[in-house]
Formats: structure tokens, sequence, C-alpha cells
């Protein structure tokens, strides 16, 4: 360090403290006493910025783990029907031609019940089409019994999720009931339309909303049970998930009387609400950077005022306010940048590994800290994004050097006959 600055080598030496030989053990003893405080304002930073980029992290990969997952058995963009479909091979052969569009399937929606002995689920029912569902969606894929090829048109099969299979009990074979909301008007009144249906599947989506609601049948199936000519919409899937509203603009004008709709109006709420908790979660985290600046203020002033005598000599040599604050400048420098580039290592360190820490931690206080019914996901993802760790970053960084005006601008200002009068 001797080539270079004269502050900066004093300020490094502020900051880790040094020993030389047993006739400065005194000396060394202070400054051991600062090196500790200096420490514990680095630790006090790189814990705010650690925690923050971990949070941050995992609420992405949260974010991303169960939108993937939802777009695995929703479509990026459907349009509806309300009188159906009739004739909608030309239509969905036009659709396909359009940009970024890469595959389309017809589609029954309506909500339904289903009831087994003694049993009774509110469920999505949709109609698909076994041929072209793995154009739109991750289904197929899904099937952890049976296969999509065993829905067939007049055989009046079912697929459920497994979390419905486990609620009602059922096994394959199994005859499930289902009744829609339009009714038949006879004699005696209105009564509800039901049908029988043979559970032919089971899948497993690993989004638990879906596997406890959603009901899968042949799309001629669902429409003779509705009374429709044919499907009550299309499903359509694009390159690039980020361009269905877009699309699905362009598609809404294009078809006029139909009802357009794309996978982020579908769940608004939700990715509104997940958003909102990112930014609260990173205000209220960045507070803790924030205590760890304002412990840095004290480290540096308790630093000015144990060092006025070396100052007040500095000075009498020659040293100018300038300089004398420069040495603050540079501590605070120094603890910020050490504080914030460990913060970034650890944060890092646990956000990319934490697939495998939590895992372990659960396994060893028998707990799980996300519980699949409420989060509708079973594991803690992480998802690290280079954005967020320099902000993070550069935001603890900036903290820290405002944090070192006051204290070293009080140390400019030291008057050096006042200093030495109490040496």
């Amino acid at each position: 360090m001797r080539n270079w600055p004269i502050e900066f080598e004093i300020a490094w030496r502020y900051t880790v403290a040094r020993r030389k030989g047993a006739k400065r053990r005194e000396a060394g003893s202070k400054d051991g006493f600062l090196s500790f405080i200096s420490s514990v304002s680095m630790v006090g930073i790189a814990l705010g910025v650690a925690a923050l980029i971990v949070v941050l992290s995992v609420m992405n990969g949260f974010q991303k783990e169960v939108r993937d997952r939802m777009l695995s058995v929703l479509s990026h963009v459907e349009i509806h029907a309300p009188a159906g479909l009739g004739d909608w091979q030309p239509l969905a052969q036009t659709l396909k031609k359009e940009k970024h569009v890469t595959g389309v399937a017809p589609m029954v929606m309506s909500q339904s019940l289903i009831t087994y002995a003694d049993s009774m689920r509110g469920v999505m029912l949709r109609g698909v089409d076994p041929q072209s569902e793995a154009q739109v969606s991750d289904i197929p894929q899904h099937f952890i019994q049976g296969q999509i090829e065993d829905l067939r048109p007049g055989e009046f099969g079912m697929v459920i999720g497994a979390e419905m299979a486990a609620i009602l009990g059922v096994r394959l074979g199994d005859k499930i009931t289902v009744m829609v909301p339009e009714g038949d008007i006879n004699p005696a009144g209105a009564t509800p339309r039901m049908r029988a249906f043979k559970l032919i599947g089971i899948i497993d989506s690993g989004h638990y909303e879906f596997d406890s609601t959603l009901a899968l049948v042949h799309f001629r199936d669902a429409a003779v049970l509705l009374r429709l000519d044919g499907p009550s919409g299309l499903r359509i899937k694009l390159d690039d998930m980020q361009k269905a509203p877009q699309v699905a603009d362009q598609l809404s004008q294009k078809l006029p009387g139909l009802w357009v709709k794309d996978w982020t109006r579908q769940n608004k709420n939700w990715f509104a609400a997940v958003q909102t908790e990112k930014r609260m979660m990173f205000i209220i985290l960045t507070l803790i950077i924030a205590v760890a600046a304002f412990n840095l203020v004290s480290t540096l002033v308790m630093t000015v005022t144990d060092k006025r005598g070396d100052i007040a000599i500095l000075r009498t040599m020659g040293a100018s306010a300038g300089l004398i604050q420069r040495i603050f400048l540079f501590q605070g420098f120094l603890i910020g940048a050490l504080g914030t580039l460990g913060g970034v290592l650890l944060g890092l360190l646990i956000g990319l590994n934490i697939d495998v820490i939590v895992p372990t931690i659960e396994g060893i206080f028998k707990v799980q800290f996300i519980p699949r019914d409420i989060y509708f996901i079973s594991s803690l993802p992480s998802d690290v994004r280079t954005n967020d760790v320099i902000q993070v970053g550069v935001m603890a960084f900036i903290l820290a050097l405002l944090a070192t005006l006051y204290p070293s601008w009080r140390a400019a200002r030291m008057d050096p006959a006042t200093a030495l009068r109490y040496e």
C-alpha cells in the first residue's frame, strides 16, 4: 500500500486494525476496538444486502414458478364464443397464420358440479381435443395415470387432478356424475342436466388450484352435455408469452363478436398482488440497509472523536482540511464497499442454493415452510436476477457513502489547537 494515497492508507489502517509488536499493544487495542465497530457496520450492511437479494430472488422464483405452472395448464390466449363455434376449423387455420401463433386447439368451458358417493365438488369442466391439446398446453405431459388419447368422443371419459382424486377417493374406472348449470324444463319444473362420466386418467400439474378444481373431457362430449353445436372457443399458444396482451388486442379487432382474453388478464389480480408485495418487501428490507448506514455514521463519528489527536497532528504538519475529509470518506467507502460485496456474495450463495438449503432445514426440524394447498407449490423457488442484484448493491453502496458525509465534514472542521488541548 506504499504507492497508494496517504489518505487511503490511513483510512485502511482505521478500518482494519494492525498490531506490530508488544510495544504497540496499547495503540493496537484502540485500533482493535475501531476495527471491531467497523466490522459491525460492514456485517450490518452485508446482512441487509443479502436479505434483500434473497427475498427478491425468492419472490421472483415464486412468481416465475407459479406462472409457468399456470401456463402449463392455461393457454396464452383464449377466444370465447357464447353461442359456440359450429365450424371452427377454418377459423383455427386462419389463426395459425397469425404472427407469434404456434398452436390452436378447440375447447369447451363450463362451471360444473361433480358428485361421487357422498362427496360433491365444484369444478371447471374443460372440453379438450386430445389430438391438438399438446399444441397449446403441457397437460399431456402431466398424466400420472392413463393418457390423454384415452379421451374418445362418445365414450364420456373424464380426467381429473390428483388432489381432486384424493379428495373424492376415486380410482380409474369409477363413475363420476357431472351436473351443469343449464337445466331442462319439464312438467315437474327445472331439473339439472346430469351425465355420468368414467374416470380414465389423473394428472398432476404441480399447481394445487388446478389439480383440485379442473376436470377434462373430450370437447365433443362436453358440447353434447351443454347442447352446443361445437366448441365454445379456441385456445392459442404463442412463441412468446409476453406478447399475449398485444396479440389479444389485435385479435379482438379482427374478430368482432368474439371475446378474446390473454393469460395476464385471467390472473391479473394475482400478478398485481405479487408485484405490490415485491415492491413493499423491497422498501421494508431497504430499511435494514438504512439502519446499517446510520450505524456507519456512529462508527465514523466515534473514529473521528478517538482520532482527534491524529487529526490535529496531521493538520499541524500541513495536511489540508480536504485531505482529512478524504480520509474518512475513504474509510466509509471501504466499509460500504466491503459490506456491499460481502452481502452480494452471501445473497448469491443463498439465492442460488436455496433449493438445497430449505429442504435440509425442513428435514432437520420436520417442518414445511410452503404448504402446497395455500401457496400452490410445495417447494421454495429462487430466481436470481442480475438487475435486482445490481440495484441492491448500488443502493447499499450509495447509502454507505451518504453516511460518511457528516463525519468527514466534522473531521475536516476540527480545530487542531482545541483537539491537542485534551490530548
